[in-house]
């Protein structure tokens, strides 16, 4: 009777048993680290020296100009957005904002590459926006020449991203921080009249809280919103610098799967999370130069806020999601799902 039992039970099994397919892979997939990471403050010079020795795998920061004419061959760079150059007239005047704005074009400073528009191709909405930018070169390019300029500043973008950003106990926010109209509004909103300035307050809450009906809704608010931002008569940005950042691509002892953010650079969580040594499959030491020493406190609820503590806390901080490399939003981290092919 047992016998037939068990019988009857294996039966069963087979004809309610789903067919397992050969070549299926498991749908999470868990990033990888390398065994050590070390950050170590090194000055430009040294850098310099190191890199093509695979002494430092990569340099982060933003630095002078590491190389003095063409760079070794296995040395390599990634570029971020850099600082952007605003230029202001003493008193309201467009036509001359704008030829202040050309003038500064013909002799651009620092590496400008000429932009007059405050939202550029390192931001993730350019694309919506890109057509209102070549209308403003053009703008300036026909505006007559002066040598009318009050002020040149270089802003950096970075600096935008941390004074807005608010961290606790490893999260880091509010998503928006990194588009082009919110760096806009930290650019050129109190250059505003009195009367327009309240508008684009109002204008901005909405766009913080994306209370659109659909996205056609949300892509012109947000080119209203930067082209109410740019009417002003005092102040313009004239264009940006590219900040170079240098590693180690030798083979083999360099690093690949470079990934960085589009305004922080290797100084960004998915750096950390998807270097991988040539050498090792998947493991190795991971030596970071940076050319500052860590000043800010060591905590996770305040601390970690400059450069090189940031970099630190994107080893250690471990978080459920950073910031997109490229948009706003954040990326999953340690592991993303994805669907089997059948």
């Amino acid at each position: 009777m047992k016998g037939k039992v068990w019988l009857a039970f294996f039966v069963a099994a087979l004809t309610t048993a789903v067919p397992a397919e050969a070549g299926h892979e498991w749908p999470i997939y868990s990033s990888f680290y390398p065994s050590v990471i070390q950050v170590m403050t090194v000055d430009p010079a040294a850098a310099a020296r190191l890199l093509p020795k695979g002494g430092i795998h990569a340099y982060v920061g933003d630095t002078p100009p590491l190389f003095i004419g063409t760079p070794p061959p296995q040395v390599a760079s990634i570029e971020s957005l850099g600082a952007f150059v605003v230029v202001s007239v003493d008193r309201p005047d467009c036509p001359a904002l704008e030829a202040a704005v050309r003038n500064v074009a013909a002799h651009p400073p620092g590496g400008m590459v000429f932009h007059p528009y405050p939202v550029t191709p390192f931001h993730a909405d350019y694309l919506r926006q890109q057509d209102l930018a070549q209308k403003a070169a053009a703008r300036v390019r026909a505006a007559p020449a002066s040598a009318v300029v009050d002020k040149v500043q270089f802003i950096d973008a970075d600096s935008l991203v941390e004074r807005a950003m608010t961290r606790f106990d490893g999260w880091s926010g509010p998503p928006w921080i990194k588009s082009g109209w919110f760096q806009a509004d930290q650019l050129l909103a109190d250059a505003l009249p009195a009367a327009e300035r309240g508008e684009a307050a109002g204008d901005l809450f909405q766009l913080e809280q994306g209370d659109f009906d659909d996205p056609a809704a949300q892509i012109n608010a947000e080119r209203d919103f930067v082209s109410l931002l740019t009417s002003n008569c005092s102040r313009a940005v004239a264009g940006y610098t590219i900040r170079h950042e240098w590693y180690d691509n030798a083979y083999s002892t360099g690093i690949e799967n470079i990934a960085s953010d589009s305004i922080a650079g290797l100084d960004s969580p998915v750096f950390i999370r998807t270097a991988k040594l040539k050498d090792y499959p998947w493991n190795g030491i991971l030596r970071l130069g940076v050319p500052t020493p860590p000043k800010a406190a060591w905590n996770p609820v305040g601390g970690f806020t400059d450069p090189a503590g940031r970099l630190i806390w994107s080893a250690l901080g471990d978080r459920a999601g950073f910031p997109a490399p490229y948009g706003a939003g954040w990326e999953l981290d340690r592991m993303a799902n994805v669907t089997p092919m059948r």
